[in-house]
């Protein structure tokens, strides 16, 4: 009994050559990363602080201070 593989030629398939996977993994993760980071910032930027009221700064504490 003899039991021989079939080698089957297919050169989408990245375990081929380490070349090739290497390549891809390196851009899945640079991939991943830029969604990450995209994802914080628009996370950030969504529930950033608003503003709604005109705050009063006593004039005393301002760069040039005006006293009485």
């Amino acid at each position: 009994m003899d039991h021989q593989s079939e080698f089957i030629d297919n050169p989408v398939d990245i375990e081929n050559s380490k070349p090739s996977k290497s390549k891809f993994l390196f851009h899945l993760g640079l991939f991943g990363f830029l969604l990450f980071a995209i994802g914080c910032n628009y996370g950030l930027w969504t529930r950033s602080y608003k503003s709604t009221e005109k705050i009063a700064v006593p004039e005393s504490t301002t760069t040039s201070p005006k006293y009485n």
